[in-house]
């Protein structure tokens, strides 16, 4: 026996705040800091901090608590250490804290977890609309003739590149609509806004879709329509729909705001 389409939504959104209010997740990002290429501190930790060659490097002593997660070895020296974007990217912890060297269009920064955060010891949950099956539809995937980029605004005010690699076309509440969508592996994924963003939901949202069949044939789910990382936390870099992303209906369905105590 499976779960029926609700069933799975639920287990959907309990896994969505298990991921966010984890003690690393995204509520507890404290801190995004974007390195130079001279050494230099950041307010909270210690060592010096600086971006090379692709890499992130710390000077520190021993004593200064930082450790390479994974290994017993603590950052005695310089230390280089490799971004999220590589595979094998480097993480360091100071106690309970996690830091993750990232690389994003070229700039190196480093982000600071903290367990301790206001904004994750203040989460009450998701506000999420109730499951309705009526946001669920057949959506036709047409690919570009070459994936390329779009420049749209981001969270923190600068312009970025955001690749994007053909239209979904579909109906909704009996009117057509197309939305530009990116490659997330196999499946596809998007940012859209609509007419309830900036005040029953966040300013936009995301969706992913299954990868799509031979006639590019997929399923958009709106209930499944998710608060980027920027709405746990103010130091993510996140996209703001490209043009003509922005559904003029409402979109009743999906996660709406985060809820603090």
């Amino acid at each position: 026996m499976t779960d029926t389409a609700a069933e799975e939504w639920t287990h959907w959104t309990e896994r969505r705040t298990a991921s966010v209010s984890a003690p690393h997740g995204a509520l507890a990002l404290t801190g995004t800091h974007w390195l130079e290429p001279e050494p230099a501190g950041i307010p909270g930790l210690p060592g010096r901090w600086w971006a090379a060659d692709g890499a992130v490097l710390v000077q520190a002593d021993a004593v200064d608590g930082l450790r390479v997660k994974g290994t017993d070895s603590a950052v005695d020296g310089t230390v280089e250490l490799r971004p999220d974007t590589d595979p094998d990217g480097d993480l360091l912890t100071l106690g309970n804290i996690l830091l993750v060297p990232i690389e994003r269009e070229g700039e190196l920064a480093l982000r600071v977890f903290d367990p301790e955060s206001a904004a994750r010891t203040g989460f009450a949950g998701i506000a999420a609309y109730p499951y309705a099956p009526e946001w669920a539809v057949p959506a036709v995937f047409t690919p570009f003739e070459s994936d390329h980029d779009v420049v749209v605004p981001n969270a923190d005010g600068r312009e970025r590149p955001l690749a994007v690699t053909g239209q979904i076309a579909f109906n909704l509440l009996g009117e057509p609509h197309t939305l530009t969508v990116s490659r997330a592996g196999h499946q596809l994924s998007g940012v859209i806004a609509d007419g309830s963003s900036g005040r029953e939901t966040y300013r936009f949202r995301f969706i992913t879709l299954p990868a799509p069949d031979a006639e590019g044939r997929t399923v958009l789910d709106l209930n499944r329509a998710y608060l980027p990382p920027c709405a746990f936390a103010d130091h993510f870099v996140c996209p703001f729909p490209p043009p003509g992303n922005r559904l003029s209906v409402a979109v009743e369905a999906g996660e709406k705001q985060v809820l603090t105590r």
